[in-house]
Order: structure tokens, then sequence, then C-alpha cells
């Protein structure tokens, strides 16, 4: 149990700051430290009058830091705090954080602001010394805002992405924190899922037309879309494209995900219906590793369906590889890049494993400083080098909370072969409109910046139960677009 005892400035930032360092420890903010308590960490930070300062105990260790405020702004304020509380953990802990005091999911956005007003080499430097965001996490958030920007650029006032979920999985993988059932226990919920899922998207399409936006992207995901039929996969797609006023539509991604549930008949569904990208992912090349982490699939069938889907024609194809697996080696994870490598996908995402609660493989709780965190590190590091000099240069990046190492997800692609959904949803740059169990609706003033979500039922099954309900709250579209015109 962490004990936080922070100045009302900095009581989310600087719990979030704690748990980078402790990300398996229970936190409890309080507005004061009970005398006599036996709490292993305790962390205190306060102002008084124009001075400021931060205390920090770990067992028997104590670090404590203070100076002056210079500036009354609320945020300066905040970041001056966690700032000195930053510098306490460090001392005691001895980690410091690649992000340093970054605790947001979307570090590039922030680099883009400074850049937008200061120019990218001084957004570099705050980085750097306001942040202290290591030399290399500061290029690698440069070379991926510069990407970023100019697929944002692309969007206008009006645009908007679609978002399509499709909650089945063939087995749940042991890191997995998703929302998906298992086809084994949820067979006979597709069908009737499919028939809602469509009624849903075309009142979805309605409600688009009606206010005049213009469709950018569409994103199948999962869960793994390909459990469904060629038959249920071609429904959903052609009405996609046959309700929606898609001119100009850029990009058209269906996740076929999972090696072992893509056969040739799917292929062509997908093929025909116009997808213009597809992401098969394989995770690891290790067979050992599949197994461990519950993929039902070996890196041969990874390989052969790679292989059929170049021969059906699919020019833009998409990896996805996690670094922190369970027993997975530096040479193990090195292998598995340079094999993907050689298979010259279009695009490849790698991803740092987070550990969350509902996951299976939630039980390791290391800290971000101790040995496995380190080999991840030197995995992402590797990968990064390799990738670049491969000829695949960043094009979008996010971070999740209990990531192994405090580390990054990043997708590198070819140039011109960049993911534009994915840009767009994390940098949110235009709405998206969701649909289907545990599909979050997320509306954006293009004036403002001001975000309203709408949320579906998470469970399949409650999805089919309430799915009035469903329809109702995306009437909610309409009410926030005349607010936005008004």
């Amino acid at each position: 149990m962490i004990l936080c005892n922070l100045s009302g400035y900095c009581d989310y930032e600087g719990e979030k700051l704690c748990r980078i360092f402790f990300p398996f420890e229970k936190i409890r903010v309080t507005d004061r430290v009970p005398d006599g308590t036996d709490e292993n960490i305790i962390a205190v930070t306060g102002i008084d009058e124009k001075s400021a300062f931060a205390s920090l105990k770990i067992g028997e260790k104590k670090e404590e830091l203070s100076g002056e405020i210079e500036n009354s702004d609320k945020y300066e304020t905040e970041l001056y705090l966690c700032t000195l509380l930053y510098k306490c953990l460090v001392k005691l802990t001895g980690y410091h954080p690649p992000f340093g005091l970054l605790t947001g999911i979307r570090p590039t956005k922030l680099f883009l602001r400074y850049a937008d007003i200061y120019g990218i080499k001084k957004a570099e430097e705050i980085f750097k010394e306001k942040y202290y965001v290591s030399p290399g996490k500061t290029e690698l958030c440069r070379m991926t805002a510069v990407a970023e920007k100019n697929i944002i650029n692309l969007s206008k006032p009006n645009s908007f992405s679609l978002y399509i979920s499709v909650p089945f999985c063939p087995s749940r993988c042991a890191y997995c924190s998703f929302v998906s059932h298992s086809v084994e226990r949820a067979t006979e919920l597709i069908p009737g899922y499919v028939d809602l899922l469509i009624a849903e998207i075309r009142q979805t399409a309605k409600i688009a037309k009606d206010i005049g936006l213009k469709l950018e992207t569409v994103y199948i995901g999962g869960g793994t879309p390909t459990t469904l039929s060629a038959e249920q996969l071609s429904r959903v797609m052609n009405t996609v494209n046959t309700v929606f006023f898609a001119d100009g539509l850029r990009e058209f991604t269906v996740e076929a995900g999972r090696p072992d549930t893509i056969t040739k008949e799917k292929l062509k569904a997908i093929k025909e219906n116009g997808a213009t990208r597809i992401s098969i992912n394989p995770q690891t090349m290790n067979d050992k590793i599949l197994k461990i982490i519950g993929r039902r699939h070996t890196s041969a069938q990874m390989r052969e369906a790679f292989s059929v889907a170049r021969e059906m024609g699919f020019d833009n194809i998409n990896t996805d590889l996690i670094v922190g697996l369970n027993g997975d080696t530096f040479e193990s994870f090195r292998d598995t890049l340079n094999e993907i490598i050689d298979m010259s996908p279009e695009s490849i995402t790698v991803h740092s494993l987070s550990i969350k609660h509902a996951s299976n493989l939630n039980s390791g709780k290391e800290t971000p400083f101790e040995s496995n965190s380190q080999l991840a590190g030197e995995m992402v590091e590797f990968s990064r080098k390799r990738l670049v000099e491969s000829g695949f240069l960043p094009y979008y990046m996010y971070r999740q909370s209990k990531t192994i190492g405090n580390l990054e997800n990043v997708g590198y692609a070819k140039k011109g072969y960049e993911g534009f959904y994915n840009v767009y949803i994390m940098d949110e740059t235009h709405s998206v409109l969701a649909c289907g169990a545990s599909a979050v609706t997320k509306l954006k003033n293009p004036e403002t910046g001001d975000i309203e979500r709408i949320y579906n039922y998470k469970y399949p099954y409650e999805y089919m139960g309430n799915f009035k309900e469903i329809l109702n709250r995306k009437n909610r579209i309409y009410r926030f677009y005349e607010k936005e015109h008004k």
C-alpha cells in the first residue's frame, strides 16, 4: 500500500506518477498522514505560501525536497510539485523512467502541442529538460509526431471514423484484458449478435448522413473479427459499403488477427468487400511461448496465413508483436522480429506487455526497475533500431498503465502504408462512431476540442439484451452536434 498525502494541485498526476514506480501497489490518497502509520511507502507533497515541498519514505529510507514556486499558473504549480516528487522517487529507487514525468497515454500529442507553439527543436528541449524524457524516447516522439501530423492534417471539421467491434476470440490469451468471449463459450450468440450489429451500423449511418459527417476510415476490430464466418464477414462489410456515403474513404482495415482463424474463404470475403488493409498478429514466432500465452496457433500457421493473404492480393498487411512475454528472451525476440521483417509486411506494430487486473498474467507484479523490465527495454530499443534501418518508420505511439518497464506501443510502417485510423484514434483527431459490444463512441467538437463519450454495453449478452437502449443512446450524437453548431 502507498499512502499519498498530495497537494490538491497534484492529486491526480501525483498518484499516476507513483504508479509508474510501483504499478501493482494499492494507492490511497488522503488529506493527511495519520500519526504512527505503518505503511511502507508514504508520499507527501504540499504548498506553503510561495514554496513547495515533497517527501518520500520507502521503508527506512527517506528523501525530502523543496523550492520556491516561480509561477502562479495552476498547471506549472502542479508540474513543479510532481517534479519534486519525481526526483524523490528516482533518488530512493534508482529508477529513471524512460518517459520521465510523462504519465499520459499520448506523449506525441503533447510533443505536437509544444512543436506548434515553439517549433520542433524547442519541443525536444522541453521534453528532455522539463519532463526528463530520455534522449532516445524524445527522438522517438519527434519522429512519430512528424509522421502523425501529416495524417492529422488530412482530417476536416466534418470528418469521422467508424469502429466496429467483434468481441469473440478462438481462445483467451493469457495477457488479454479486453472484453472478448471465446468461441467455445459464445458460438450460439454470434448469429444474433451479427444481426443486431448490422442494425446498429445502419442506424449509425443514418445519423452520420443526417448530420453531414464524412467517413474517413473504417476499422473492424475485436476480439478477433475472423471468428465470424466468411458469410457473416461479408454481411457486415457489405452493410458498411451500402449504407455509408464513403466517397473518398481513405482506409478500410479488418483486424484478421489470429492465424488459426484465417481461411482463404474469409480472406476472399474481406478482399471482395473492399478492405484496403488487414492485420495478422502472431505476437511471437516462438512456438513454446505461443503455448505459454494461450495462443492456439503455431508460427507455421502464421507463415501460411501471411502467404495466402499475399496470394489473395492483399498489399497492405500489418503484423503485431509483443515485447515482454513470459519465457521470451532477447535472442528469441530478435529471431521473431527478424523473421517478420523478412516476410516484408507493410507495417509492424511493437506492443509492450501490459498486465491488467483482468488478465491471466496479472501475478508477476514486478516493479519497472527489476530484471524483466530491463530486458523488455532492451527488446524495445532493438526493435526501434532494427525496424528503422529496415525502412520502417514510427508513425503512431501510445502508452498504457502497468506496462512492463513503463514502455510504449509503437506502429512502424513503410512510407505510404501508415494506418490512418490508428493515428486518428490516438490523437483524438475527430469523432469516432463505434458499433458493437464494448464499443465507445467518442464525439469531438472540432472548434473547442471538447470530447463526449457514448458507451455501449460491454458483453455480447448485455449488448443483445439491451439493444433498444443502445440505439437510444446513439441519438445523443444528434444532440452533441446540435450543441456544436449553436
